[in-house]
């Protein structure tokens, strides 16, 4: 059996503090089950559908993995105290990233700009910039086919009940992600959850990403939908940003890399609302 993710414990973690806030939650239920107000609901990705840390923990793993060995092959590395600032990651003892920082690059940055902060640090270890691009460009390439073999994509306990209530609600769904379009369609299409969305999103499809509300806006757009009947969904407090940005209807936070300031509310896990929705 796999071992469960550190992902999927924090969420369970944080349970006890929102139990705190019933009265809003039921008051976000309300409104989220309510089809005059609420039409669609678009959904993060990378720590909201899917495992964050099965997915980039692994992706991670394999890519300083091989960074190392090329630094190395020039005399040139990385410190180990270094490594948990590059990307806003928390590592094992062995080194392995089993957490990571919601306000982060990993968690909240362009591919772009997870790919300039490496080359940055490979600059610093003592490579010339064309140099330290070039690697991180080939290990890049090569970790991205890893992954490809072993599709380490695991939705979070709950999406797919809370996937097909929307469907059955008659209520529409999209994604919005940091990701690229087509890296995102992939990893839905790895869970076989990739048939639920009429609109997948990426950050190439606008000028500006997160926290900005472009996203939601040029999504709303093609659905058809206004932005005051949508609901946004996401694990960082830039998703809340970026629905806020928009004039979303509803920002619902999930998991602790969410403040409550910045969202209607919090949740722990999908099952949260569908425990509501039962009731």
């Amino acid at each position: 059996m796999a071992e469960v993710s550190r992902e999927t414990r924090k969420s369970k973690e944080t349970a006890e503090s929102i139990k705190e806030q019933p009265d809003l939650l039921d008051s976000i239920h309300n409104r989220l089950w309510n089809f005059e107000s609420i039409k669609a609901v678009l959904l993060d990705k990378d720590g909201t559908l899917l495992d964050f840390n099965r997915m980039w923990g692994f992706w991670t793993n394999e890519v300083m993995r091989l960074v190392h060995f090329r630094l190395a092959e020039r005399d040139c590395s990385i410190s180990q105290e270094d490594i948990p600032h590059i990307w806003g990651t928390i590592h094992d003892e062995q080194g392995r990233m089993v957490d990571y920082d919601a306000r982060g690059p990993l968690a909240m940055g362009t591919m772009e700009e997870v790919y300039a902060v490496l080359i940055w640090h490979g600059y610093r270890a003592g490579l010339s910039w064309a140099v330290s691009k070039a690697i991180v460009h080939d290990c890049i390439q090569e970790a991205n086919l890893i992954m490809e073999h072993a599709r380490p994509a695991y939705p979070l306990p709950g999406v797919r009940e809370f996937l097909d209530h929307c469907r059955e609600k008659g209520i529409r769904l999209g994604v919005v992600t940091a990701d690229d379009t087509d890296s995102a369609r992939k990893h839905l299409e790895w869970m076989g959850m990739v048939d639920y969305f009429e609109v997948i999103m990426g950050n190439d499809q606008v000028l500006q990403g997160k926290p900005f509300g472009d996203m939601v806006l040029l999504a709303c757009e093609q659905l058809g939908i206004a932005p005051d009947q949508t609901a946004v969904i996401g694990d960082t407090n830039g998703d809340m940003q970026m629905a806020r940005a928009a004039d979303s209807a509803l920002a619902i936070g999930i998991g602790t890399g969410v403040d409550r300031q910045s969202a209607d509310a919090v949740i722990f896990s999908f099952t949260q609302l569908l425990e509501h929705d039962e009731v």
